[in-house]
């Protein structure tokens, strides 16, 4: 593996636990029904039922037996082994049927061998990724004929402005047309600011251009892009509720996610 993967797999088992007891998360409340997912993917992606279909990045597989509940036959896959034991944990508690598979997304295909009629990634996952040109190739190699890709993700150009806890207002931090490593040191969890990580990460922000390119370069027809001004989770701290579940910026000044 990448030796920048491994120091982002080191992170992601270590907040397994975190992630696992966090109010963000709500694992009790997954469990007597509550579903994970939210309304924009539910009204974009559409009937799933009796569809086969692949979760890519999908940390301890709440998503992935959402899915499932409503009538898909799912693969989640991760590379964090402590997630994707917890997912199968979950899993076997509930009777709920999805197979959890641990490989780097990278290689993805020749851990599952299926292809699928629906592939899937969502919030948090591409960052992750230094190379999006192979991610996408993955993601066609997985697809049966006329099978469909769908993504929810935090918008590139969010990614560019500081997200940290005292953060007042929009203020540039990256460079948007970069798609080298940004590194970090650690630092506080998303789910429990008082959880320290002690690893470091490795990120990369995607342009929208590179993210739409490499799926068209790899073969698949885009169906539609959209924009959105609000999010389903608080991601500036002066982010304000627009609804149940989802917040924005007031006057909604830029895209949160796409």
């Amino acid at each position: 593996m990448d030796e920048r993967l491994k120091t982002n797999l080191a992170k992601w088992n270590a907040v397994v636990p975190v992630h696992a007891r966090s109010q963000m998360y709500d694992v009790a409340g997954f469990k007597v029904g509550r579903s994970s997912l939210h309304e924009l993917e539910l009204a974009e992606v559409g009937d799933v039922c009796g569809k086969s279909r692949l979760h890519l990045q999908c940390h301890f597989g709440l998503d992935t037996m959402s899915w499932a509940r409503l009538g898909a036959t799912v693969t989640g896959l991760d590379f964090s082994c402590e997630a994707i034991k917890l997912a199968r944990s979950i899993s076997d508690e509930l009777k709920i049927p999805p197979r959890f598979t641990c490989a780097d997304v990278y290689d993805a295909r020749a851990a599952v061998g299926d292809q699928f009629d629906v592939v899937f990634t969502s919030y948090g996952a591409i960052t992750w990724l230094p190379d999006i040109r192979r991610w996408a190739q993955i993601i066609a190699q997985s697809l049966k004929p006329g099978g469909v890709f769908y993504i929810a993700d935090e918008h590139p150009f969010a990614s560019i402005f500081n997200h940290e806890d005292d953060a007042a207002e929009l203020a540039i931090q990256y460079p948007y047309f970069r798609e080298e490593m940004i590194p970090s040191s650690g630092g506080q969890d998303y789910t429990d600011p008082s959880y320290k990580n002690a690893h470091g990460n490795a990120e990369w922000i995607h342009t929208a251009d590179s993210i739409i390119s490499s799926l068209i370069e790899a073969g698949l027809q885009i169906e539609f892009f959209h924009e959105h001004s609000s999010c389903p989770w608080r991601m500036f701290p002066f982010c304000e509720p627009t609804g149940p579940g989802a917040w924005h910026i007031k006057g909604d000044l830029i895209p949160l996610i796409f």
